[in-house]
């Protein structure tokens, strides 16, 4: 058994003997996983009226898929992990491992495209033009709460807008 202090390999840790990456390495499931992200923002921008895509395949399919995953890292890399949640330090700690990291990396892409995906939906359901929408769509994708918060924003001016247009003159 490694010491404590052992660095990190790619299993994780030195004590770690059978993981994800006794099968495939991190890197691959890596571009593995940001391929299927991708791939689903690639269609709520191309297919945005099509609930099948918007809704069953990116809204609920590809997250699941990347849940999967993460689930998965977690499984295989959280015990007897450094670090935790507690301060800035211990999080850093708890990344340090690299199949933490990754699972980190994968929740990100997978709350991200299930907000993009609800703003798709949203805008669909809400009459609001699709070409608004893919700059929110694209700062989903690259800030997340940034590109929420612009869709939000959106949402409320057209509100805005719709209230003073039905208003009496």
């Amino acid at each position: 058994m490694a010491p404590p202090d052992a660095p990190a390999d790619a299993f994780g840790t030195l004590d770690a003997p059978l993981s994800l990456a006794a099968l495939v390495p991190l890197d691959t499931w890596f571009s593995l996983a940001g391929t299927l992200a991708m791939a689903g923002w690639l269609a709520l921008v191309v297919f945005p009226r099509s609930p099948l895509v918007t809704d069953r395949l990116v809204g609920l399919g590809v997250p699941a898929a990347l849940g999967v995953l993460y689930a998965g890292l977690i499984l295989a890399f959280w015990a007897g992990s450094p670090g935790g949640f507690g301060s800035l330090d211990e999080v850093a700690a708890l990344f340090s491992v690299r199949g933490l990291l990754l699972a980190g990396w994968v929740h990100y892409l997978a709350f991200d495209l299930f907000v993009g995906a609800w703003e798709v939906r949203t805008a669909r359901a809400e009459a609001i033009p699709h070409l608004l929408v893919v700059p929110c769509l694209l700062m989903t994708f690259l800030f997340g709460p940034v590109g929420l918060l612009m869709f939000l924003a959106l949402r409320f001016l057209r509100g805005l807008a719709g209230r003073t247009e039905g208003a009496p003159a």
